[in-house]
C-alpha cells in the first residue's frame, strides 16, 4: 500500500472544482451587472435623444418668457411657478432633513428606538409612490380650503424631498473625521459649537449635494401636482397660497392632450427644458459630491 502524500504548504495552489465554480459564478454576476448598467445608460440615452430631437426645434425665447395662455403659448409663468413651488418646498424640507440627520448621526444612541423608527420612516417615505403623497396632501390641505394651491404642491414636494435630504446628510455627517470632534472636545468647546463650527462646515458640500439632488427630483414630479395644483389660470402668480400656481409638469400634460399639433410641439419643448434643468442639477450635484468627498477623506 502506498502512503498518502503529506500536505506541502509551500506547493503552489491548484484550482479545485469548488474554486472554478465560484469563479464562474463571479464572472456571471459581473457580466449581468455590467449588462444591467449598460442597459440603464442605453435607456437614458434613448430618452434624452428622443426628447432632444422632438423638443429642440420648439425651444425659443418666446416659449421660455411668455405665459401659458392660448394667445401667448409659452411656459414662462410655469417655469416661474415651478421655481416658486420648489423653493418653498426646499425651505420646509432642508432644515428638517438636516436636523433629523444631525440627531441620527451625532446624538442618537446605537440602540435608540426613536432613531430606528426615524430611519424606517425615511426609508418608507423614500419608497412610497408619489401619487400617495399627493392624495395625502389633497385630503390634508386642498379639500379643507376648497381649491388647489401652490402651497399644497410645496408641502407634497417637501414630503418627497425630506427622506432623501435626511439620509444623504446623515451619511455625509458620518464621513466627517472623528479627529475633528476629538480636537474640539480637547479644547473644551461646547458640543453645539462643535456641530455649528466644525462638523457642519466640513459636511456642507455633501449636504448641499443631497439638497440639490432632492430639488432636482422634486422639480420633475408630476403626480403630486396633478392632485393638488392642477387647476390654475395662466399668468405669473407670486401668491403661493392663492388658487393654483402654474407649473411645468402639469403644463406638459395639458399641452400633450391638446388636439392641435402645435400643443404637442410645445409640450416637447417644455419637456426638454425641464429635462435639461434636472440633468444640469444632477451633474452639478455629482461634481460637488466628488469635490466634497476628496476634501473630507482625501481620496
Amino acid at each position: 500500500m502506498s502512503a498518502t502524500p503529506l500536505f506541502d504548504p509551500t506547493a503552489p495552489l491548484q484550482p479545485s472544482g469548488n474554486l472554478r465554480r465560484r469563479m464562474a459564478v463571479s464572472r456571471l454576476i459581473a457580466s449581468v451587472s455590467t449588462a444591467a448598467a449598460l442597459l440603464a445608460v442605453f435607456v437614458l440615452t434613448i430618452v434624452v435623444v428622443d426628447v432632444g430631437r422632438q423638443g429642440l426645434g420648439a425651444i425659443n425665447w418666446h416659449l421660455l418668457t411668455t405665459n401659458s395662455d392660448i394667445l401667448s403659448q409659452g411656459i414662462g409663468d410655469a417655469l416661474a411657478g415651478t421655481g416658486l413651488i420648489v423653493l418653498v418646498a426646499s425651505l420646509m424640507a432642508i432644515p428638517i432633513g438636516v436636523l433629523a440627520a444631525l440627531y441620527l448621526a451625532e446624538f442618537a444612541r446605537p440602540q435608540s428606538r426613536l432613531a430606528a423608527a426615524l430611519k424606517l420612516a425615511f426609508d418608507l417615505l423614500q419608497g412610497m409612490p408619489t401619487v400617495v403623497v399627493g392624495l395625502f396632501v389633497l385630503g390634508l390641505i386642498v379639500e379643507p380650503q376648497g381649491f388647489d394651491s401652490g402651497f399644497a404642491g410645496s408641502v407634497a414636494l417637501a414630503v418627497i424631498m425630506l427622506p432623501l435630504i435626511a439620509r444623504t446628510s446623515q451619511e455625509v455627517l458620518r464621513l466627517v473625521p472623528g479627529s475633528l470632534r476629538d480636537a474640539a472636545d480637547a479644547l473644551g468647546v461646547a458640543r453645539w459649537r462643535t456641530l455649528l463650527g466644525v462638523v457642519l462646515p466640513a459636511a456642507a458640500g455633501g449636504i448641499a449635494t443631497g439638497a440639490i439632488l432632492a430639488i432636482a427630483r422634486a422639480a420633475g414630479e408630476t403626480a403630486p401636482l396633478l392632485a393638488v395644483d392642477s387647476v390654475f389660470t395662466p399668468g405669473p402668480k407670486l401668491d403661493i397660497f392663492g388658487q393654483g400656481v402654474p407649473n411645468v409638469p402639469v403644463i406638459i400634460l395639458q399641452l400633450s392632450e391638446q388636439p392641435s399639433p402645435e400643443g404637442l410641439i410645445r409640450a416637447w419643448g417644455a419637456a426638454l427644458t425641464l429635462l435639461f434643468l434636472i440633468l444640469a442639477a444632477n451633474i452639478g450635484a455629482r461634481v460637488l459630491l466628488a469635490r466634497n468627498r476628496k476634501r473630507t477623506t482625501g481620496q
